[in-house]
């Protein structure tokens, strides 16, 4: 990556990240949501030569280097948005906090949910069912990431609460990069924050 920024608009976190000398830019609080705050850091005449931004969300703090790179390598490839996805394990589909994403053929996404897609009817099928859960990670053609933020918000957008609904609504392909591996989950809920701080603890206290 050529630059890496925080895009926040709270002052505290400026604040903090200070001493570690990040570069933040600090935006308008009135978004709906990360990508709207990321198009408005694009839109800065100091970022409009980047062809591809990557927006790495806060609440995804343990997201793995290769959904970033594969995410990326989607849009080099020629999809408008990149993104990830990991094995998630069965006991976890009904779990509507981790969305879930099916593809076609040349791993382009079909559709996300927050229900257990792909339905199985039958239980004998149940052995070779996959569900892949999607990671909070998007990689974007500059032109793509400024459209998608032009729209307003698309019926299924707003009765699923995943933004990713409007790109493909409007007819913007999405890369999915398939990890081989499951990923940490996201912070969701309080259970998933004192979990992260635990696993930030382990990783910084542990011994080198």
């Amino acid at each position: 990556m050529d630059r890496l920024v925080v895009a926040t608009d709270a002052e505290r976190i400026v604040a903090a990240l200070r001493p570690w000398d990040v570069e933040t830019v600090l935006t308008s609080s009135d978004h709906e949501s990360g990508t709207d705050r990321v198009a408005e850091v694009a839109r800065r005449p100091d970022f409009a030569h980047y062809d591809v931004i990557v927006n790495l969300q806060g609440d995804e703090p343990f997201m793995p280097p290769e959904a970033v790179a594969g995410s990326i390598a989607r849009v080099m490839g020629g999809d408008a948005i990149g993104t990830a996805a990991a094995p998630l394990d069965p006991d976890l589909r009904d779990d509507p906090m981790r969305v879930k994403v099916v593809c076609d053929a040349d791993g382009r996404a079909l559709y996300f949910s927050r229900a257990a897609i792909p339905f199985v009817r039958d239980s004998v099928d149940l052995a070779r069912a996959r569900w892949w859960q999607h990671l909070g990670v998007y990689a974007y053609q500059r032109e793509a990431l400024l459209a998608i933020t032009s729209l307003p918000p698309a019926p299924l957008e707003l009765l699923e609460r995943l933004e990713q609904l409007r790109a493909l609504d409007a007819g913007f392909t999405i890369g999915v990069a398939l990890l081989d591996r499951p990923a940490p989950a996201g912070i969701d809920t309080p259970d998933d924050l004192a979990a992260a701080e635990s696993r930030w603890r382990d990783q910084v206290e542990a011994p080198r």
